[in-house]
């Protein structure tokens, strides 16, 4: 069976930047202004450019965690920025006993790990104390991929009903 799954990298984008800001705002402490605006991701091209960056790389590890599964046609790639308007399409192959029920959260997941570790990556340039955090949120979003992509249905028995 095919599993379609499509992130939006604009919301994806806005996560990180949501995320940044917040943690900024929470570390400010009265006289870090300076440090706390620059924790916090924006739409300036240097910015953005980063964070597709980060996104992108980390698009491309969940490529590779999910290999088995994965149903690619494409081989040939570029190291061209990636544009806010790409879609980030993950095509499944599942066995014919994949619980279908996971594919939400498998999405969820996938989302939740391409935004830690870009979140992560953009820590470690801007404030490192705060990129274990988000390493450690990508390591727990991967375990619930794994975990979803793992889950398969209890076989049904095809009973024949005589008149």
């Amino acid at each position: 069976m095919e599993v379609y799954i499509n992130l939006d990298i604009h919301e994806i984008v806005y996560d990180v930047q949501n995320k940044t800001y917040l943690t900024g705002k929470s570390r400010r402490d009265g006289s870090n202004h300076e440090q706390v605006a620059n924790m916090q991701a924006n739409d300036d091209d240097e910015n953005a450019n980063q964070i597709l960056r980060s996104i992108s790389m980390a698009f491309s590890n969940l490529k590779t965690k999910l290999g088995e599964y994965l149903n690619l046609t494409e081989s040939t790639v570029t190291n061209e920025l990636i544009d806010s308007d790409t879609k980030l399409t993950l095509s499944l192959k599942m066995p014919s006993n994949y619980n279908r029920s996971t594919v939400e959260t498998l999405a969820a997941a996938a989302h939740q790990y391409i935004v830690s570790m870009a979140v992560t990556d953009w820590f470690t340039i801007t404030h490192k104390s705060d990129a274990p955090e988000y390493a450690t949120l990508a390591n727990a979003s991967l375990a619930i991929i794994s975990e979803a992509v793992n889950k398969r249905c209890r076989p049904v028995r095809n009973v024949a009903v005589e008149p």
